[in-house]
């Protein structure tokens, strides 16, 4: 087979170059969103595994869990009005399964939005 080469650039082809790094450019940026947004979740989903089973908070990886998310939390706190349902140690920490739901649905939209704009 014969190839052949030219100094010529396509513009055709550099355009659609110019648009795949757009694209990738995009998908990267939705993947982090995504990673982000799933980590949140994970460590929310740990805090309330954890108030359920009654963890130690002076133990230093369930006070390191304990700590982080804490600011994450601390709208939610007071969003119902009867007390955190305790049982011994162990607490149902309702206000932490609704912060779970709405940074999931913060990161959904957000990685939507990113989606939406990039070229098809």
């Amino acid at each position: 087979m014969d190839y052949q080469y030219s100094n010529k650039p396509n513009v055709q082809n550099d355009t659609f170059s110019y648009r795949e790094q757009y694209a990738h450019r995009h998908d990267v940026v939705e993947r982090i969103i995504l990673a982000v947004g799933g980590f949140l979740i994970a460590i929310l989903a740990l805090r309330f595994v954890f108030a359920l089973l009654g963890a130690n908070p002076a133990n230093s990886f369930a006070g390191f869990v304990y700590n982080f998310t804490s600011p994450l939390t601390a709208p939610f706190y007071n969003l119902f009005s009867y007390d955190h349902p305790s049982l011994g140690v162990s607490t149902f920490e309702g206000y932490t399964l609704v912060t779970m739901v709405v940074y999931g649905l913060v990161t959904a939209a957000l990685a939507r939005i990113v989606s939406i704009t990039r070229y098809e």
